[in-house]
């Protein structure tokens, strides 16, 4: 039979009955990771499915001796213009659109020569490599936007009762498998599936070059594309979401420029929930920030207890301390290589999970011990300044019906930038405290108070629906003495009762960002309190 008449399925939808998949007769082969690539082709060969090639796959499938078709022979036409015109011919997309259970398109393939194509087999061209590397110019970004890979895989997918779309070398054995079992042939269900997995990665392809794009029309964050797109590959599974009724999956962004829990590697323990790593993101966030030995202590997001110190241990004994009740199931987040001094202190306690720049052999030794602790490490997580650069990106957030975006939150504030408002000025050794105080209270869910000194955290107020509220909570929750302590608030203080319940607890200094038509009363309250206080003019909600 010659190659340009098409066999009937065996029953039609067009008759009423179940759709039958033929079996695979040709597959047309372009990939560019080719990973397996001439395994899974012999094995199609051997099957008796004839093999139509591009370029370099070819040329690969040649050297292993696979019988196959070269494209510009099959089309009549060369790969010309460098390559970017290969597939985009009426015999291939014909061969893939054409339907097999309609008398008019059976016709019009006879007519102009064109024998279905069964299966595709194509991945794309490296665009998220390449715009990943560092000083990629935007000459060899467009040439590796691929224009006739996505065309067919679309093509393939929106006949997927006819054609089967092949798009990762992880599918090869399935699909072997599946057709070794079948005669040859694969299910509609299956072919569906495969399909809508090739939508999903065209979409994803098509949304990276538009934000690599659009990033470079609008540096930075500041400015926001009219249609959004997110692009991000799922990254794994999790048992469950916030709780064990929720599912839940964790997905990576197409891009990653700077150290965070999303390139984080898991060396050891259970896998990760939901929560772990909502909390981890917290805790690298908080002390990649400082360059001095930081440790923090993470709990439902929130800081319970963070500090700087001579060293790593000195950093998380001080941090520990603050609050050693609400840490029992924390997650600690740590700058420096784990020792094994520092190890045998976090042994102690029930711990989640700690995420750390490396950890020693020691270290590993006796963290192990703890079957379900997860360990993780994040190359990097100690290589920010005390005023880490500014990397632009952007936080989105779900709601039912809709997204919202906005920069990330990356303000940064320093001796200069604050305005003494008070009669009295801080000693050097409060400014220090207070900016201190102040890095943390950012991390704080809303309303959120820090009282510090000595660079760690001695109480700390979060997520009250009253700012007073927070204040008497972080007291309430003090285990060291706040005499000749230090406040941050991340808003203003709309009445002065914050001040007066700080005065009470010894506090000296107060950091906050100023604004409320009731500025001077709180400033009042705390000349009246021999308390200093310095505006930021920064606020720093986290909702």
């Amino acid at each position: 039979m010659s190659d340009t008449c098409i066999n009937s399925p065996e029953k039609t939808a067009d008759q009423g009955g179940e759709y039958k998949s033929k079996k695979i007769e040709r597959a047309l082969i372009s990939v560019s990771d080719k990973r397996g690539i001439a395994e899974f082709a012999k094995a199609l060969s051997d099957m008796g499915v004839k093999i139509v090639s591009t370029g370099g796959t070819a040329s690969m499938l040649k050297e292993a001796c696979i019988p196959l078709t070269e494209i510009s022979d099959y089309t009549g036409f060369p790969e010309m213009l460098d390559g970017r015109v290969k597939t985009l011919h009426p015999k291939v997309h014909g061969g893939l659109l054409g339907r097999r259970d309609k008398e008019s398109h059976k016709e019009e393939m006879r007519k102009h020569e064109i024998p279905p194509i069964d299966m595709v087999v194509v991945n794309l061209y490296p665009f998220e490599e390449t715009i990943s590397k560092q000083g990629v110019m935007l000459e060899e970004a467009i040439e590796n936007i691929d224009i006739g890979g996505p065309s067919m895989l679309r093509s393939a997918s929106k006949n997927y009762r006819d054609v089967a779309v092949v798009t990762s070398p992880s599918k090869y054995e399935l699909i072997l498998s599946e057709m070794r079992s079948s005669g040859g042939r694969l299910s509609e269900e299956f072919k569906f599936r495969l399909a809508a997995e090739a939508f999903a990665q065209t979409s994803r392809y098509d949304a990276l070059i538009a934000n690599y794009l659009n990033d470079l029309i609008r540096p930075g964050a500041s400015s926001f594309p009219h249609e959004l797109n997110l692009s991000a590959k799922k990254a794994m599974d999790l048992r469950y979401g916030e709780n064990p009724h929720q599912k839940a999956s964790f997905y990576i962004e197409k891009v990653i420029k700077d150290p965070c829990v999303s390139i984080a590697r898991k060396i050891h323990g259970k896998e990760l929930s939901f929560n772990n790593i909502i909390d981890l993101d917290s805790a690298c966030e908080i002390v990649k920030t400082f360059s001095s030995p930081t440790a923090v202590v993470i709990k439902h997001t929130n800081p319970c207890g963070a500090a700087s110190g001579s060293d790593l241990y000195d950093a998380l004994v001080k941090a520990w301390a603050t609050d050693p009740m609400s840490a029992f199931g924390s997650i600690v987040g740590l700058n420096r290589i784990v020792d094994r001094k520092t190890a045998m202190e976090l042994s102690k306690y029930f711990i989640e999970a700690i995420i750390a720049p490396e950890f020693s052999d020691d270290a590993v030794e006796i963290l192990t011990k703890k079957k379900n602790i997860r360990l993780m490490v994040l190359e990097g997580l100690d290589a920010n300044s005390e005023s880490p650069s500014l990397v632009a990106g952007v936080d989105v957030k779900k709601v039912v019906g809709g997204v919202l975006m906005q920069d990330r939150d990356m303000g940064v504030i320093s001796k200069k930038d604050l305005k003494v408002v008070t009669k009295r000025k801080p000693s050097d050794e409060e400014l220090n405290s207070l900016l201190f105080a102040w890095k943390i209270v950012k991390h704080v869910k809303s309303n959120a108070i820090v009282y510090a000194k000595n660079n760690e955290t001695l109480g700390i107020g979060a997520g009250q629906m009253s700012r007073v509220d927070s204040s008497r909570i972080a007291i309430m929750k003090a285990q060291k003495n706040l005499k000749d302590s230090v406040l941050a608030s991340d808003a203003f203080f709309p009445f002065r009762d914050g001040v007066d319940e700080a005065a009470k607890a010894g506090v000296v200094a107060i950091i906050q960002p100023g604004g409320s038509v009731r500025d001077q009363e709180v400033i009042d309250a705390c000349d009246e309190n021999g308390i200093t206080m310095v505006f930021t003019g920064m606020r720093h909600f986290k909702h």
